[in-house]
């Protein structure tokens, strides 16, 4: 490491091969604390390079515990997180407005790190049993159209990193690595970046991959589509500028999508949306992300998409995913 360390400090970059080493050293107790947060903060003070995403990428999917929910043509809706926005957990939300609409969802998350609450958090709190059990899953999509993967029960490799990032609070690449190493490897994404030199390295890493994709950054610093102004989108098939107007809904205020300042706040929004009592900015908001995915997985336009999460959030349907959700984890 401390090779690696110096060449870093002198502004070299890493190769592929040297940056998924490390990854691996470091679930191999083969650092110390103090050169791991070293590490990270490099990262913190300039850009990665795609060689150096690749291979950290790379080492998390080897080392990850696997699961196969392949019969589920599954989508996967998650941010980055790290954009500092606090916002309610909105790709947590979309995830259960896609479920009741029929499209499968294999959601990976985590507690929050640079954010008041994480989407574990949200699903602790609401009595969502975390589990890497192949026949638990399999039956919570069956069942209920999504299953939650808990990010630490399927990457122990970064049991090394979790306390350094919890003490940090900050965003660190682990951010970026988060929504790219889902351990059921969907062939769908709907993923939210913090910064526009972040869209451009998932989009370099997601090209050729044969999966269908949608990548965004709200240009007013979110790692969703916020609805407070424009956003760029990249997809497997198209580049392009999303404004509220091409859903027919109002750009909104950044406090109408505030997430509040505990656990308890994030899960009391979270209730109230999802039972149909939220706002018009937050049904709006979520229902733009929702429909994202689901146009997504079934080759639609967003506008239709759009429709389709309407219903399926004020017909009840994403309250009857999270309440069999809840149901099967007892």
């Amino acid at each position: 490491m401390k090779q690696i360390l110096n060449r870093l400090i002198n502004h070299e970059t890493i190769s592929t091969e040297e940056a998924k080493k490390v990854i691996v050293n470091i679930s191999n107790d083969m650092y110390n604390p103090s050169q791991i947060t070293c590490f990270l903060s490099v990262f913190m003070m300039r850009s990665i390079t795609i060689d150096e995403l690749r291979g950290f990428r790379s080492a998390l999917q080897e080392l990850c515990v696997p699961i196969n929910l392949s019969d589920f043509n599954a989508v996967d809706i998650v941010g980055t997180g790290g954009d500092g926005k606090n916002t309610f957990n909105i790709s947590t939300l979309s995830s259960f407005i896609t479920a009741g609409a029929g499209v499968h969802v294999s959601k990976h998350g985590n507690y929050g790190v640079s954010s008041t609450s994480g989407s574990s958090n949200v699903m602790e709190n609401l009595g969502v049993k975390f589990s890497n059990n192949e026949d638990f899953l399999k039956r919570c999509l069956d069942q209920a159209g999504i299953c939650i993967l808990h990010a630490p029960l399927f990457h122990p490799a970064m049991k090394n990193v979790a306390p350094i990032r919890r003490e940090l609070g900050v965003k660190t690449f682990f951010n970026m690595l988060g929504p790219l190493v889902n351990p059921s490897f969907p062939k769908n994404h709907v993923l939210g970046v913090f910064n526009l030199e972040v869209l451009r390295l998932y989009s370099f890493l997601h090209q050729n991959s044969g999966h269908n994709y949608n990548i965004v950054y709200a240009l007013d610093g979110y790692d969703e589509i916020s609805l407070t102004g424009k956003a760029k989108i990249v997809s497997n098939y198209s580049e392009k500028l999303f404004s509220p107007e091409d859903l027919g809904v109002a750009k909104i205020k950044q406090d109408g999508i505030f997430g509040g300042n505990t656990i308890a706040d994030a899960a009391k929004i979270f209730v109230d949306i999802i039972n149909g009592k939220g706002t018009d900015a937050q049904n709006n908001v979520v229902c733009a992300n929702a429909g994202l995915a689901i146009s997504t997985v079934k080759e639609i336009s967003h506008q239709e998409g759009f429709e389709i999460a309407k219903e399926s959030l004020f017909c009840g349907k994403a309250k009857a995913s999270l309440d069999k959700l809840i149901e099967l984890s007892k």
